[in-house]
Parts: structure tokens; C-alpha cells; sequence
């Protein structure tokens, strides 16, 4: 009786301490993103990549919170997202919801990278946010769209390496994402660029027409170059998360 009454108390022990182990964790998590969202100069931790060159296409790029972002760039961002989105929603489970898509891309909590050419036309954009996401600091990209003239060029690694940088800098423990499966050359871009099936993706039970993608920030990004072999193409239009779902 002693003996098993002393592996009860080791085994209470353990799981106390596993129990505090884990509460430290997230509480770590939860401070680190407090600290990315106060951050006033986000380009400061990735200026290296934010100068994007391939062949005739010369990029420059920029950080700012939605809450400060030019409104005809804001608009930008919401149109070319209806244009590239809007019937990839409406051929799955989620349907295309333009008021509700607007409230997401004009959330307090978001952030945005642009990418426009040196003679101001905008090219690219993605919204991403810092937040806890079952229990783990990410960066979690909602949107990544690109006009016709950005695809095919590396740019969309490029706007990828930036995130992983960003995430990496901040101490968020990964990238993550979701991708709709009707759009296949997403999910082959994303995987190219070594995003994988995250454990929190829900079965195809549960959840036909989405995935959830990730990719540890354990490693930072190497700047690309003009032979980037992922890109974005023509058949890929976005990725996102719609939290409402």
C-alpha cells in the first residue's frame, strides 16, 4: 500500500508540475503577443527582404496597422480581394459575405504588409495578425492576394519570407494559415515554400473545404531571388481565415 500510495503522489507530482509547465507556456506566449502588437516599427525586424528584384519587376514594400493604412489603399485591398475571392467562396461551405469580409479586413487587431512597384502601383498585400491560437503565439496570415502583374515572380515567396521573419523576430512559434482545398495550386504553393498540415486542421469530416497550414518559425527565411521556386500563380488567388466559420 505504501509504495502505491507513493508512485499516486509522484504521479500528482508530475501533473502538477506539467500543469504549471504549460500555464507558464501560454502565459510566455500571451506576453510575447502583447509585446509584437505594441511594436511601433515592424519594418525595423525585416528590412532586409522588404526590397523585392526579379528580372524587370523592381518591389518595395511596407508595414503599417489597418487602423492606419491609407483608405484608397485599404479600398484597394478589399477589391482585389472581392476579385479574387468572391467565387472561390461561393463554390464552398462559407459563401461570399462582403460586409462580413470588410469587418475582418478592417479589425482593430489587423495588420498589413503592401507591396507596390517604385512607380506606386500596388502589386501585393497581406493581413496578418499576432494572437494565440490553441494555446500557441502565432503569426496568422488572413489574406495573401496579388495582382495579375505580381504573379509568376517570386513575389509571393518574397511576402511569405517577410511573415516568417516577422514571426520569427517576435517570437511567435509559428506561421499559420488556411487554405481552402478547392484551390489546389494553393495548397501546392504553400507546401513548396514548406508549409505543412498543422495539427489543429480539422478532419475532412468536420471540414471538407479548409485546411490549416503552418510552418515553425525555428529557422529564419533566406532572401529570395530570381530563381524563387515558389510562386504565385495564376490558378492561386488567396489564402485566408475566417474566424466566423
Amino acid at each position: 500500500m505504501g509504495k502505491k500510495t507513493q508512485a499516486n503522489g509522484n504521479k500528482n507530482k508530475e501533473k502538477r508540475q506539467a500543469r504549471k509547465l504549460e500555464q507558464r507556456r501560454i502565459a510566455d506566449g500571451m506576453s510575447h503577443v502583447t509585446s509584437a502588437n505594441k511594436l511601433k516599427d515592424l519594418a525595423a525586424l525585416c528590412k532586409e527582404l522588404l526590397v523585392y528584384r526579379n528580372n524587370d519587376l523592381e518591389v518595395e514594400m511596407y508595414i503599417q496597422r489597418g487602423t492606419d493604412l491609407d483608405k484608397t489603399v485599404l479600398q484597394w485591398a478589399i477589391d482585389l480581394t472581392e476579385r479574387n475571392m468572391k467565387q472561390l467562396y461561393e463554390t464552398c461551405a462559407w459563401g461570399w459575405n462582403k460586409e462580413r469580409k470588410v469587418e475582418e479586413m478592417t479589425d482593430d487587431a489587423a495588420w498589413y504588409l503592401i507591396a507596390r512597384e517604385k512607380n506606386g502601383t500596388l502589386l501585393a498585400f497581406s493581413h496578418f495578425r499576432f494572437d494565440m491560437d490553441f494555446g500557441d503565439p502565432v503569426l496568422y496570415c488572413y489574406e495573401v492576394q496579388v495582382e495579375s502583374g505580381g504573379r509568376r515572380q517570386g513575389l509571393g515567396q518574397r511576402v511569405l519570407s517577410v511573415l516568417e521573419k516577422l514571426a520569427h523576430a517576435t517570437k511567435m512559434r509559428y506561421v499559420r494559415l488556411t487554405a481552402l482545398t478547392h484551390n489546389p495550386s494553393a495548397a501546392a504553393f504553400f507546401k513548396a515554400c514548406g508549409y505543412s498540415l498543422d495539427e489543429t486542421s480539422p478532419s475532412k469530416d468536420e471540414a471538407a473545404h479548409y485546411e490549416i497550414l503552418s510552418k515553425l518559425t525555428g529557422s529564419l527565411p533566406e532572401e529570395s531571388s530570381s530563381q524563387d521556386t515558389c510562386s504565385l500563380t495564376d490558378g492561386m488567388r488567396a489564402v485566408q481565415v475566417d474566424n466566423t466559420q
